[in-house]
């Protein structure tokens, strides 16, 4: 059987940690202490979590992140989300088959009182955007409240294993985002004034200008002067046939599994979508030894950064740009996938099919904003910021600074004093913000003597630290915009490594003639395992691109500590080739070979409605057939109606009107709870409480009838 626990990474400390056993549907299995049921599922190989009530359908994990209901399990004896209940010793967990039975209850359960709190600021969201404006308000001396539905800080920073752009001064340029987390969180735990609850999901905004969570299982109402929002966003999703097989999933999932839970969750993985995720997630497959046979691309180019997509090109992963999704292929799980060319109109070409053998796709099509609290506090006249994602999709990075901005904004409004915001704070904001520029052609320097930096940077992207960490000042951009392709104007190279070590897209490499002017030694970064490469070695490298450039003997390879643990490796290479070299292969090209024949699914089983089974063809022929009304589509199909309360079809369907032509419909009714939850919290009952101590109405009785 495969073993599907990370025992080694080149980045991630990976340690032993006590075990212990739970079983699924009665077979004994091991689990690691602070691990969720969905990943101790997977680290055995379970991928299949039930099958739906509907058509048979098998369920399994999805976003990985509470915002839908397909991972649902029956664990001792409750309906609970796998991705986000921890997993217990002895704890007897079964696939939800059908729709769970409630529990049988004797006597009364014991209500407790309801709690409520007041601060002068309450903080959705523990990622970088929520940190950074809580540091903030520590600071000023405000009584702020952050409440995270994890159980650890710092949201999708702690699924960073690579180093973030941006300024080294304004949001730790170069540092990786599992550091930043860590920084972050210790800082503001620094602070007396501001508290954490983590485990804590917010519920809803209601007229009274409350706020509902429930912390550690207890209802519990918030009354917060000010309201900050920092949820960041959810993934989108795609409509195509087979979309819902366990194994498709979002790369918010995927890297949930991988860098926070140190389970592998595929051996061959196919990636739909060019963005800065699906290129990063990409790459972080890599280095926990996943094969990744592709990617693919809608647009005829990737709209992530150019130095994440090439940097994937020189591993060995094949980008096909212009190409769309068909299919995932499999009868209960991906076997397969299958993708063709697009024209102009996006529409798929016949004859351009390709299939590829894989167990796992993963879907990087973007990312909506969770904004559904800033609306509703609007709605009800409670004063509200946001910050992050939650108000605008863009960089960590530049959640951090708007963060910190926000913050600032927040205490002010409180009546702080904390100065005025300094002009320049949303120029750096704005430019942290900015979608990457043009592509230029790579400027390879003339120069053939000495020892110097190669700058494989040909797209301006808001980056510096190459600048920052030069003792010789030989590196410059633009002093008032960091997002200026970086140029290496001094004679004074010394040699040091130090900006091959820190650019954090793996785009500059050191050229060093002075030993042997025809064969120059060429350091490149390495952020793989170090027991992969050793002196002596020949190894294929390639150009900017992933064009092989040949094949070269390495001199050394180091680790040292201004790497941050990544190596450098140091090749002996032709003069020819020396300056054009930016990457070493890691993949090989025959993992990414496409299969001999196509794989096409029989099966029309594209589905919108992931939680109650609508498909993409039945609610084309209503919208066909003159409805104007998505509630109305809901009534009919009950698309919409499933316990993740339309988070993932709601803009599909939004699509599909307008896909259809129509650009004038109602909206559907949104419920008031943003997240489904035991009706019994509201009476102060614990949710968790034994099926005998507590009547419970769950997220399968809400499915039946709304909240």
């Amino acid at each position: 059987m495969p073993d599907y626990r990370v025992r080694e990474h080149p980045i991630l400390p990976v340690e032993e940690r006590p075990t212990f056993e739970f079983t699924w549907q009665g077979q004994p299995m091991a689990a690691r202490a602070g691990e969720t049921i969905a990943s101790a599922l997977f680290a055995n190989g379970v991928r299949i979590f039930g099958h739906h009530h509907k058509d048979g359908a098998p369920q399994g994990l999805f976003c990985a992140n509470g915002q839908c209901a397909q991972c649902l399990v029956v664990a001792d004896g409750l309906p609970v989300k796998s991705c986000m209940v921890l997993v217990q010793p002895g704890m007897q967990v079964q696939p939800l088959e059908g729709l769970p039975v409630l529990p049988e209850v004797e006597g009364v359960p014991e209500m407790r009182p309801l709690e409520t709190v007041e601060v002068e600021c309450l903080i959705i969201g523990g990622g970088p955007a929520g940190l950074s404006a809580a540091i903030e308000l520590g600071k000023a001396g405000v009584r702020t409240l952050v409440v995270d539905d994890k159980h650890r800080l710092g949201g999708k920073l702690v699924l960073q294993t690579h180093k973030f752009f941006g300024s080294i001064e304004e949001c730790y340029a170069g540092t990786r985002g599992i550091d930043i987390a860590t920084r972050l969180e210790e800082e503001v735990r620094s602070f007396e004034n501001v508290q954490v609850w983590l485990n804590t999901t917010a519920l809803a905004v209601f007229s009274d200008r409350r706020v509902g969570v429930l912390q550690s299982q207890h209802y519990v109402v918030v009354h917060p002067h000010v309201l900050l929002v920092a949820t960041g966003a959810r993934e989108k999703s795609l409509v195509f046939k087979g979309n819902t097989l366990p194994g498709v999933y979002g790369a918010g999932a995927f890297q949930t599994l991988l860098n926070r839970d140190l389970v592998r969750p595929a051996q061959r993985l196919f990636i739909v979508g060019g963005g800065n995720v699906g290129l990063i997630a990409g790459y972080h497959a890599l280095q926990a030894g996943i094969e990744v046979v592709g990617l693919c691309e809608a647009l005829s180019d990737c709209s992530g950064y150019k130095v994440h997509k090439d940097k994937l090109a020189r591993l060995g992963v094949p980008i096909y740009t212009s190409h769309t999704i068909l299919g995932a292929n499999g009868r209960e799980q991906v076997e397969s996938v299958t993708i063709a060319q697009v024209d102009r109109h996006f529409q798929p070409i016949p004859g351009t099919e390709k299939s590829f053998a894989c167990d796992t796709v993963l879907i990087a099509v973007g990312l909506d904003p969770v904004d559904e609290f800033t609306r509703k506090a609007k709605e009800f006249g409670l004063p509200v910021y946001a910050a992050g994602d939650a108000e605008e999709i863009a960089e960590a990075s530049a959640a951090m600074f708007a963060g910190k901005i926000r913050g600032l904004e927040i205490a002010r409004a409180l009546g702080r004093d904390v100065g005025v915001i300094p002009p320049e704070w949303h120029h750096t904001a704005e430019i942290l913000k900015s979608r990457p520029g043009a592509v230029v052609v790579e400027d390879i320097p003339e120069r053939e003597e000495g020892v110097f930096p190669v700058l494989h940077c040909a797209q301006e992207i808001p980056c510096n630290p190459c600048t920052s960490v030069c003792p010789q000042g030989c590196i410059v951009v633009p002093a008032d915009d960091i997002r200026g392709l970086p140029e290496y104007v001094g004679e004074e190279c010394t040699g040091c490594q130090r900006c091959v070590a820190i650019c954090p897209g793996l785009a500059i490499t050191l050229v060093d003639y002075r030993q042997d002017r025809e064969y120059p030694t060429v350091t490149i970064p390495y952020e793989f395992l170090g027991h992969t490469i050793h002196a002596g070695d020949v190894v294929t490298v390639l150009d900017t691109e992933g064009a092989i450039l040949g094949n070269v003997e390495v001199v050394k390879v180091r680790a040292p500590r201004m790497a941050d643990r990544a190596h450098l490796v140091q090749v002996r290479a032709p003069r020819e080739i020396a300056k054009r070299i930016a990457g070493i292969r890691v993949q090989e090209e025959a993992v990414a070979e496409p299969l001999a024949h196509i794989v096409g699914r029989i099966e029309d089983d594209a589905m919108v409605c992931r939680c109650e089974r609508v498909k993409a063809g039945e609610i084309r022929a209503l919208i066909r057939a003159g409805i104007r009304d998505m509630n109305e589509i809901k009534a009919l199909t009950r698309a919409g109606m499933g316990a993740c309360g339309s988070k993932t079809c709601r803009p599909i369907i939004q699509r599909l009107f307008r896909e259809e032509g129509v650009a004038d419909f109602v909206e559907s009714t949104q419920r008031p709870l943003f997240v489904e939850v035991p009706l019994g919290v509201f009476a102060g009952i614990s949710v968790g409480e034994r099926p005998e101590e507590a009547v419970l109405v769950h997220a399968t009785d809400i499915h039946e009838g709304g909240v």
